[in-house]
């Protein structure tokens, strides 16, 4: 029988692991928390993300679905038009995609690689 993964309530998870620095910060540190619900092969894995505020930039490596659960960034896609992504927010980032994003305030969101 497999398991499966259930939170009763991501926005109130207290119990996040630190993930460290932000490798893709561009200017002050930014940290990042999360709890990874569900691995799979080849990197697909679902869980909850956080990080503090600050500007970032992306080269994605594999499709990202993402939902925000609570604070704000704006997603500026290169060649693309910027949008603002808050709480209810949901967005897909397909293999190669290359942008900026800037968190305004802690993000949490729901995400799956894939």
């Amino acid at each position: 029988m497999t398991a499966t993964p259930f939170l009763a309530d991501a926005i109130a998870l207290t119990d996040l692991d630190d993930w460290g620095p932000l490798a893709e910060a561009t200017g002050d540190a930014m940290f990042t928390s999360g709890r990874t619900l569900w691995a799979g092969e080849d990197g697909a894995e679902a869980g909850v993300w956080e990080c503090t505020a600050g500007p970032s930039d992306w080269v994605l490596e594999q499709n990202e679905f993402v939902h925000v659960l609570s604070g704000s960034m704006t997603v500026i896609p290169e060649g693309g038009e910027a949008f603002e992504a808050g709480p209810g927010s949901t967005f897909v980032t397909p293999l190669g995609w290359k942008g900026t994003w800037i968190i305004h305030e802690t993000l949490r969101k729901l995400y799956v690689l894939y």
